[in-house]
């Protein structure tokens, strides 16, 4: 592997994110792990919550000093309250079309997976879908499909997302379709920017470009430059909110975590914005892919320790885990830099509409979260935490730069905390059980309570007006 020089700022993939750089990073940091003095030093810095560089935030993850890693914890979850307040955001996956040309070998929609039953929805199975959802109190979706220039093209996607946005059910509405489909060209950007998503989502999978390669042997996706530059075409074509992730477990976490926050680096030395979303999904069980055959997987310990030195070391970004992890691994690292989570989820084509007759065989990966939608907004609220079905933001041009400035000096706590009681209150008028509502109106008093004036006296007249059926989508 050729040996590049890093630079944040260079818009080759290779430069910004730098072999050599990262090897150089880990090395140090093994090196330093136990060093009471510079570790102390990162700590101290860390505490002004303006973030960390990756190298810093590397020697954090890879330090195996008790109190050192508590005070990681310890400032984690203020940094999370400090930024995110108790605020957790619900959205739910819709898996279009499991067509695919790639040759990816630890996804089973790759190409020569005969197993699978290929799918693709009509506008008219789409709408029963988001109905389904809708009914569920869903009101954001991350829209996913292989990628099939023939099955799935863009004009596709494009259909798809006005069909959603349509759709009104009884009181649903979608009102925000977050967006995670194949790289593609700035053209194609900023036709999804026309059409209204919200974040375009594009995992990585592995930053290691020689286990890259390995991993995606056919099909467009071997082209790891194509991969890796995707996020500067996406902002070049006018989307200001990106979300980046790993898939932890196919090539070493350490590199992994590296490189990610080397990303983030770029994107802000480039478009002067992170990402808006960090997630961090683990490789998964799934039909015809064995994970026995990847190495690196890791354990939940590790898993935890990642999120919470991700939160430490960028502040402002949401992080995203899915139902891909378990309840107990979502409630450690919900505390510790969490902002949003999948609910009720279904990974397979049309499981929504059609729950009975959902065929496993087409799902991406297997869900270790099978609990309701329902059963998640009750269990968040006995937590703690305020599930939020707020997408205010997006309507009120509050993106990209604007969001993140809001973020920064957490201002953007004036605007998404009473959003989010307003929006709770209109799951619980409409959608939940009777012990859910219960505990989430108890819940929304004392919140409430807490409130501003003036921000008391705008959340409680619309509490009232939803409770009233006067109206819905009430928003700062």
């Amino acid at each position: 592997m050729t040996n590049f020089i890093y630079n944040p700022k260079s818009p080759v993939a290779d430069e910004f994110i730098c072999h050599a750089e990262i090897v150089e990073s880990i090395k140090f940091a093994e090196e330093h792990k136990n060093d009471k003095e510079l570790l102390a030093q990162i700590l101290s810095k860390a505490k002004e919550e303006k973030g960390l560089s990756h190298r810093e935030a590397l020697i954090l993850l890879i330090n195996d000093m008790p109190e050192i890693n508590r005070q990681i914890e310890d400032l984690a979850k203020q940094i999370k309250l400090d930024f995110y307040g108790n605020r957790v955001v619900l959205f739910a996956p819709l898996y279009l079309s499991n067509y695919c040309v790639n040759g990816c070998t630890y996804c089973p929609y790759h190409a020569i997976n005969k197993n699978m039953p290929r799918k693709k929805m009509t506008q008219d199975e789409i709408r029963d879908e988001v109905v389904a959802l809708q009914d569920m109190g869903h009101k954001r979706l991350a829209l996913e499909l292989g990628e099939h220039p023939q099955m799935n093209p863009l004009e596709y996607v494009l259909e798809s997302i006005n069909t959603i946005y349509d759709i009104k059910h009884k009181n649903g509405s979608i009102r925000r379709v977050n967006v995670n489909i194949a790289a593609t060209d700035e053209a194609s950007y900023s036709k999804l920017k026309d059409a209204g998503i919200g974040t375009y989502i594009l995992f990585q999978e592995t930053y290691n470009r020689e286990r890259y390669e390995k991993l995606h042997p056919t099909g467009p996706k071997h082209d790891y430059n194509r991969q890796t530059e995707a996020m500067d075409r996406a902002m070049r074509g006018g989307i200001d909110d990106v979300g980046i992730g790993v898939l932890f477990g196919l090539s070493t976490y350490l590199y992994e975590f590296t490189a990610l926050l080397m990303h983030v680096e770029h994107l802000k030395a480039v478009f002067n914005v992170g990402p808006h979303t960090i997630s961090v999904p683990r490789l998964r069980p799934a039909d015809g892919i064995n994970p026995a055959l990847f190495a690196d997987c890791i354990s939940d310990d590790i898993f935890v320790k990642i999120v919470a030195c991700l939160r430490i070391a960028v502040p402002t970004a949401g992080m995203i885990i899915s139902t891909r992890e378990s309840k107990e691994t979502r409630e450690r690292v919900l505390q510790l830099g969490i902002s949003q989570i999948s609910g009720g989820s279904k990974t397979s084509v049309g499981g929504y509409s059609h729950p009975q007759e959902e065929d496993k065989d087409s799902a991406q990966f297997d869900v270790c979260d099978n609990r309701t939608l329902d059963e998640i907004v009750y269990w968040l609220l006995k937590n703690g935490h305020i599930p939020s079905f707020c997408t205010a933001c997006y309507r009120k041009h509050r993106t990209g730069e604007q969001f993140m400035k809001l973020c920064a000096n957490k201002s953007i706590h004036h605007f998404c905390h009473p959003n989010a009681l307003l929006s709770l209150q209109e799951y619980l008028t409409d959608y939940a059980s009777e012990a859910t509502k219960a505990l989430g109106e108890k819940i929304i008093a004392q919140e409430v309570a807490k409130l501003p004036e003036q921000s008391a006296k705008f959340v409680t007249q619309h509490l009232q007006d939803i409770k009233d059926g006067k109206g819905r989508d009430f928003y700062l």
